[in-house]
């Protein structure tokens, strides 16, 4: 069994993604760590912020950090996903030491 590293995630969403879409995304985003492997996943809801500079026309977004271990094989999955997601806006994902 390999070694899973602890890895955090922060995603910034479009200030006008409803509440209802904002827990959708959570749950997909649980459910593709689950699925590949992730475990011991913690969700915080961040909230509406103010951006230091507009991104994409933006001037605040909405912030939702995760904290899960996983695999170099999942930060992959993840990061594609986040990419091509249309209501992201900025996403980054660290790996903690």
């Amino acid at each position: 069994m390999t070694k899973l590293n602890s890895y955090e995630t922060i995603y910034i969403l479009k200030p006008d993604v409803s509440e209802d879409k904002n827990l959708d995304l959570v749950n997909q985003y649980k459910q593709l760590i689950k699925k590949n492997g992730g475990q011991n996943i913690f969700v915080q809801h961040r909230g509406r912020r103010h951006l230091s500079y507009n991104i994409t026309h933006y001037y605040d977004g909405i912030y939702v950090q995760m904290n899960y271990e996983g695999n170099g094989n999942l930060i992959k999955h993840l990061g594609k996903s986040m990419r091509f997601n249309s209501n992201i806006i900025r996403y980054l994902i660290i790996r903690q030491r």
